[in-house]
């Protein structure tokens, strides 16, 4: 006779077994490592004496520190930080949107009108090498000292192949004063055209 055996009699394994904890101690290395570490904390603590005095830091004299000379503001840096987003980083502009600095003649031309737009910025039409443009320029009188703008607009007019002559913090301040009571831009080109 023929037994039928049926799936239920062969034992099938469908679980893992459960695990089981056993003894696995923390390496000794690990735990001299730990130990040290915690010495040497420690130690640091009790011998940084932190109720020192905080001025006892850096002591140079006044003397000393008026000796060091002040760096000089890099206009190049602040053309990057303030202008490149809208001029590009070659000066030559985004065209029909932003103009370009590299031969342009607002920034060759006469120092005094490109001080002054640099002071109150531009709104409207104006025409750069040719092209016309009809957007704002941004005032930067209020953000940049006399020193700054004048590392940055001589940073324009020797940038890109331009060659004009420097600009001094003194033309700076000369214009800043001239133009003292003016608190909106400069209404396009035609208005800074006939600037005296």
């Amino acid at each position: 006779m023929m037994t039928d055996r049926n799936h239920n009699d062969i034992p099938q394994r469908r679980e893992n077994p459960d695990p089981h904890e056993a003894l696995h101690p923390v390496p000794k290395i690990l735990l001299a490592m730990i130990g040290a570490l915690l010495v040497w904390a420690v130690s640091y603590i009790y011998t940084a004496q932190p109720d020192t005095e905080p001025a006892l830091g850096d002591r140079r004299g006044l003397d000393v520190l008026a000796a060091v000379p002040a760096k000089a503001v890099d206009g190049g840096q602040l053309f990057a930080a303030n202008c490149a987003a809208c001029h590009q980083a070659n000066g030559v502009g985004i065209p029909q949107v932003f103009p370009p600095l590299a031969g342009s003649e607002w920034v060759t031309g006469d120092e005094r009108k490109l001080i002054q737009v640099l002071l109150h910025g531009v709104t409207g039409p104006i025409e750069v090498a040719g092209a016309s443009y009809n957007g704002a320029m941004p005032a930067f009188g209020d953000k940049l000292d006399d020193e700054a703008l004048a590392a940055l607009l001589t940073y324009l007019r020797g940038a890109w192949g331009n060659a004009a002559g420097p600009v001094t913090a003194d033309a700076v301040e000369a214009q800043r004063k001239a133009s003292a009571g003016r608190s909106a831009p400069w209404n396009g080109g035609a208005e800074l055209a006939a600037l005296k």
